[in-house]
């Protein structure tokens, strides 16, 4: 969880944390980091650590300025894709990648948009489901039937 935005990064885990139990996980830990930039390095860390299913990255980086928003996201879309390439874990992005704070709103848990904790932690359970999919299924060829 990225706290640069606290009130989006309380909301972002609010919609994340309500998928979570609507889908019977029960247990869900929580790290912190200062912002975006630093998601994809925790993220590895709890991948490899073997201990977790699935990782959620959250945050929120709204564009200013200049060309920091720029090279902020591209950093954490980059490095959390690679750390679910890298791993073989299931890395949800629920981080948001706004012009302002009120798009940033309205892309959130309670907002009319959509919800982006909770659509990350979809994309997640998905992908557990298609892997675990894919184990039970085995064929010589590789074709379904």
């Amino acid at each position: 969880m990225a706290r640069f935005y606290a009130e989006l990064a309380q909301r972002l885990e609010s919609g994340a944390r309500g998928a979570l139990s609507e889908a019977g996980v029960a247990t869900v830990a929580t790290f912190d980091v200062p912002g975006a930039f630093e998601l994809p390095l925790l993220a590895k860390y709890a991948a490899e650590s073997g201990r977790f299913d699935a990782v959620v990255c959250l945050g929120a980086v709204i564009r200013g300025e200049t060309d920091h928003y720029d090279y902020v996201c591209r950093a954490a879309s980059d490095g959390i894709l690679r750390v679910a390439l890298d791993t073989g874990v299931p890395c949800g992005f629920g981080v948001l990648t706004v012009d302002t704070m009120e798009q940033a709103l309205a892309r959130v848990s309670g907002a009319d948009k959509r919800d982006t904790g909770r659509h990350a932690v979809e994309a997640v359970l998905a992908a557990l489901r298609g892997r675990d999919a894919l184990l039970e299924r085995r064929g010589t060829a590789g074709l379904a039937s």
